[in-house]
């Protein structure tokens, strides 16, 4: 079994990651984190450094949990991104973290979100960034 996490260093990212390793260690699943954004610059601040991906792995494996740090390279969609992830892994799940928003925004969640909750072939869940065991 695999879980696929969709990461950026923000409190919203930092839910997901903490939600997927718990359902990893739970399940004995491989964990899969994907950092993506739409710009392939490392100036992106939802980039990940060589640091923070190293920084990310050393909490998975301090977990005991089996996983890798995917930051991807092209400048595709981050939906995107985050769903061909997880058909190439043959993910079970996807985790994303979502943040509190505006009545308008809850209208539209968040166009990376939304997208993946609805062309995801697996099911997806969405953790409040307030949830996170870490700020």
């Amino acid at each position: 079994m695999t879980i696929v996490v969709g990461y950026t260093n923000s409190p919203e990212g930092h839910a997901a990651l903490d939600a997927g390793i718990a359902h990893a260690a739970k399940e004995g699943a491989e964990l899969l984190v994907v950092n993506a954004s739409r710009e392939s610059l490392r100036s992106d601040p939802r980039r990940l450094s060589d640091a923070e991906a190293g920084s990310v792995r050393s909490l998975i494996d301090r977990a005991g949990v089996t996983g890798r740090v995917l930051v991807s390279e092209n400048e595709f969609d981050p939906a995107e991104q985050i769903l061909d992830a997880a058909a190439e892994a043959g993910a079970e799940l996807i985790v994303l973290g979502t943040r509190k928003r505006t009545p308008v925004g809850k209208f539209l969640l968040g166009s990376t979100v939304q997208r993946v909750i609805l062309d995801a072939d697996c099911p997806v869940l969405c953790v409040k960034a307030g949830n996170a065991a870490r700020s």
